[in-house]
This record gives structure tokens, C-alpha cells and sequence, in this order.
């Protein structure tokens, strides 16, 4: 990989750290936030969701700018909205003014949902793809990770009521990074030559390291739906089988309980008779884990392939699962609680988290990629803001009640992935739709 090339990736990472980081770093502010705003179950909910709506709305309207000038120029105002909505959710003096960051974060993160993946799939060689958009993936977890570590550093440090503060306001030094880094990098060869730019294209091609650059263009303008600079229309009748894949795989993220554990994760434990320091370095041992298995699945992504990887993860998914539901409604066996979220959490990062990014990207045409990406992030993350919100109010309910939920559905999924998903394993960009027809 050249330098321009790991660049690009490099990019592409950091606004994937940033998602991580902003996904799990709620979960050691829940009490804080509790606390200093005297909150309910319910109230809780709907604030840990806020930033979720945001997310949503980002998603749905990345699409249509990142097809028309560029997912690698919308990245800088992403940056930007990370960098005040860290700094915003520092200072908030009122619940209200928190909610509001977090909105702008959650913006900022389901537009980049949509775009890094869509830059990284792009610029990335077929055979290496799977890898390559997968490092996104991989800096979501490392992100995870960092929050949860600095969570548990951060209540070390005896801050007193306003430890959450400090919790928010470290993502504000990658937003920057992120920013100052995409003056470094091209826009996607592909995006250019959609847009009618093929010396352009042609130029970014060489720098990326692309031998034979004539035939990478002709192969693009064989697959080009639209006229040159002009704007193809996402349609149910041209995009149908892509768009109901990518919605499903998205749904099926969400409906395994990912989020709602890693937002809730210090107060599943708690709930299991844990102490509050202790659930905080237990979740850095969940962190750590999915690090590790998303290491392990980007490895043998492009050689055993995604639909592969989903079966195997739901199997881990559905045993866990259960184990966890087993363990809250019953009240016995809190001692396994901890290897079963780690059984979870090793299954989803070996699966569905390192496969949905790189499978929305893959399977839908260049000129409406950025779209595309944009329907299957804004499904995961409307999934993700209903399970938030109700989540809470569930578990105040029956604390293995989700869990039951969580479990079947994945039943449900292993038998989806099964009988209609196709592999997209080494296929060429400009192959996909042929491939997926004849699947």
C-alpha cells in the first residue's frame, strides 16, 4: 500500500474512532448525567438516545451531498460538528444545551456512517477491499475502547459531579486531528469520474498506485449510469435487491443489541451486583475484546468472505444471548455475566461489526454509493434510537427481558443470512450488480 493510499485509510479510520468514541462514552456519564439533571429511567433514555436522532438525521441527509460534491469534502464539516459537540457537551449548563451537542455529535456521526465507508470503498482494491473498509470498523472499536479507558481513568481522578464533563470533552483532540488530516488526501478516483473529472481521476489513480489506470477508467465508464456530471436517481426499481440487503443487514445490527449493551453497559453490570468502579473496568475488558476479534475478522474477511463471518457470529450471538437472559431473570451465576458479554461482544466484532460497513458500501453503484450507504446507516441508526430509548424502560421492567428479544431475533437472522444473502467476497466494484442478479 502506498503512502497516499494508507493516507486515505488513515482518514477513513479516524472518523470511525470518532463514531466509536461517541458510542460508548455514554455509558460512564449515565449516572452522572442522572445525577446533575435528576433524570428518570425514561428521562435517561431519551437522553442517551438524543444524540441517536441526530445520528439518524445524519445519515439520511449525507447521502445526496456525498454522491454530489464528494464524500472525502463533506468529511471537513463533519470534523467540525465532532469538534463542537465535544466541546459543547463539556460545557453544557443545562440539560438542554447537552442535548443539543450531542445532537450535532450524533450528525456528525451518521453522516460519517455514510461517507468513510463509501471514500474508503472506493479508493480500495477489490482484493483487499474487505480489509480495507473494514479498518473503519476497526477504529470504531478502538474508539470504543478509548472511551471505555478513559472512563474508567477519568473516575479515577476523583472529579467529583462534574467527572462526565471531562468524559465528553476528550473527543475533542481526533475531531481536530481528523480535520487538519483531509488537506492530505485525494478525492476518490471513482467520484471523479461519475462527476465527468477523468483527468482528474486519472491523476488520483496514479497516485494511488493503480497500474494499469486506463483500464480502471474504461471499466467505470462501462458501469456508468447516468451522464457525465450528472446525478443517477436511487430507485427502487433499479436498486432493489441492494437496497433491501442493506437495509436488512442494518436492521440485524442493531436488533442484536450492540448499542443498547455498550450504551448501558456499566448499568448491565451494576444491575448484576457489581460496584460502579468495577463495572467500568470490566467494561475495558469488553473494550479490549472487541478490539481483538475485530483484528481477527478484518484478517480472514477477504478470504472466507461476509456471509461466512455472519453465520459463525450469529451462532456466538445466540448462545450468549440467552446466557445473559438466563443470568439477569434468574439472579443466579452473576459471575458468568462478564465472560458472556464477552462471548457477545467477540461474536458481533467477528460478524455483523466488521461485515455492515463494508457490505452497504460494496453492493450498490458508484453513482449512488454515497445514497445507498445512506439508507442502510439511517436503518441501523433509527434502529438503534428505538432500542435506546425503550431500552431502559424494558430493563426496569425485567432485566432479562431484552435479552430474550436480542436472542430470537438472531435465530432469525442466521436463517436470513443463510437463505438470501449473497457473498461479495473479491468481486470488482463495477461487477457488484451482475454478481448480485445472479445470486
Amino acid at each position: 500500500m502506498n503512502a497516499v493510499l494508507a493516507r486515505g485509510v488513515f482518514v477513513g479510520g479516524l472518523a470511525g474512532l470518532l463514531f466509536g468514541f461517541d458510542t460508548a462514552v455514554i455509558a460512564g456519564t449515565t449516572h452522572g448525567l442522572s445525577v446533575a439533571f435528576h433524570l428518570s429511567p425514561a428521562g435517561l433514555g431519551w437522553t442517551v438516545s438524543s444524540a441517536l436522532w441526530g445520528t439518524l438525521a445524519g445519515a439520511l441527509l449525507a447521502g445526496s451531498p456525498g454522491d454530489r460534491y464528494g464524500a472525502r469534502n463533506c468529511l471537513g464539516a463533519i470534523a467540525g460538528m465532532y469538534l463542537l459537540s465535544a466541546l459543547g457537551s463539556f460545557t453544557a449548563p443545562t440539560l438542554a444545551l447537552l442535548i443539543a451537542s450531542r445532537v450535532l455529535g450524533g450528525l456528525a456521526i451518521g453522516a460519517s456512517t455514510v461517507l468513510a465507508p463509501t471514500y474508503l470503498a472506493e479508493i480500495a482494491p477489490a482484493e483487499r477491499r474487505g480489509a480495507m473498509v473494514g479498518v473503519f470498523q476497526l477504529n470504531i472499536v478502538f474508539g470504543i475502547l478509548v472511551a471505555y479507558l478513559s472512563n474508567y481513568l477519568i473516575g479515577t481522578l476523583s472529579l467529583g459531579a462534574d467527572a462526565w464533563r471531562w468524559k465528553f470533552a476528550v473527543a475533542a483532540l481526533p475531531a481536530a486531528l481528523l480535520g487538519a488530516q483531509l488537506f492530505t488526501i485525494p478525492n476518490s478516483p471513482r467520484w471523479l469520474a461519475v462527476r465527468g473529472r477523468g483527468a482528474e481521476a486519472a491523476s488520483v489513480l496514479e497516485r494511488i498506485g493503480v497500474g494499469d489506470v486506463a483500464g480502471e477508467l474504461d471499466s467505470y465508464a462501462r458501469t456508468q449510469g447516468a451522464p457525465d456530471g450528472a446525478l443517477a436517481r436511487l430507485s427502487w426499481r433499479h436498486h432493489a435487491k441492494p437496497m433491501l440487503l442493506a437495509m436488512g443487514i442494518a436492521a440485524f445490527n442493531q436488533l442484536s443489541g450492540i448499542n443498547a449493551i455498550l450504551y448501558y453497559l456499566n448499568d448491565i453490570f451494576t444491575a448484576a451486583g457489581f460496584g460502579r468502579v468495577s463495572a467500568a473496568g470490566q467494561a475495558v475488558v469488553i473494550g479490549a475484546t472487541n478490539l481483538l476479534f475485530t483484528l481477527l475478522a478484518l484478517a480472514v474477511i477477504d478470504r472466507f468472505g461476509r456471509r461466512s463471518l455472519l453465520r459463525v457470529g450469529s451462532v456466538g450471538l445466540i448462545v450468549s444471548l440467552a446466557a445473559t437472559a438466563y443470568i439477569e431473570l434468574s439472579g443466579t451465576h452473576q459471575g458468568w455475566l462478564l465472560w458472556m458479554l464477552v462471548l457477545f461482544i467477540a461474536s458481533f466484532a467477528f460478524s455483523q461489526g466488521a461485515v455492515i460497513w463494508v457490505y452497504i458500501a460494496e453492493i450498490f453503484p458508484t453513482e449512488v454509493r454515497a445514497r445507498g450507504q445512506g439508507l442502510g446507516a439511517s436503518t441501523h441508526w433509527c434502529m438503534d434510537a428505538l432500542i435506546a430509548t425503550l431500552f431502559p424502560v424494558a430493563a426496569a421492567y425485567s432485566k432479562g427481558l431484552p435479552f430474550v428479544f436480542f436472542a430470537a431475533v438472531m435465530v432469525v437472522q442466521l436463517v436470513v443470512v443463510t437463505l438470501f444473502f449473497p457473498e461479495t467476497r473479491r468481486v470488482p466494484l463495477e461487477e457488484m450488480q451482475n454478481a448480485l442478479a445472479r445470486s
